[in-house]
């Protein structure tokens, strides 16, 4: 059986090479777990699309059981998801962020 959020998902992952599902959008956040990672990604200089999950609900839900991840924001990159605001936070610390989209092919460039 098909589920009809879960491919509105997916087309967002296949469609964007970084997708960040979070509340509010990248210019304007609405949540401080969702500024922190749009503030690391735009310090590491990756491009990616914002997904805003408070214009759709099904969205919202959706992308927890998607993932299987109680929390928002959560950042997929190539399609494969990378974690919620914690995980992208240590990860950037340790370098780790800015090695995973290089081996990605996601270019970088800003304090990379």
């Amino acid at each position: 059986m098909t589920n009809p959020v879960f491919e509105r998902i997916e087309g967002e992952i296949n469609a964007n090479p970084v997708v960040l599902f979070m509340k509010g959008t990248p210019v304007f956040p609405q949540c401080g777990f969702s500024a922190r990672v749009v503030q690391i990604l735009s310090h590491v200089g990756v491009p990616f699309k914002g997904v805003n999950v408070l214009e759709d609900g099904e969205i919202r839900e959706g992308i927890k059981a998607y993932a299987n991840w109680p929390t928002i924001p959560q950042l997929y990159v190539k399609g494969e998801f990378v974690g919620g605001c914690d995980i992208i936070m240590e990860m950037f610390q340790a370098g780790e962020l800015q090695e995973l989209m290089k081996e990605k092919g996601v270019p970088v460039s800003a304090g990379a």
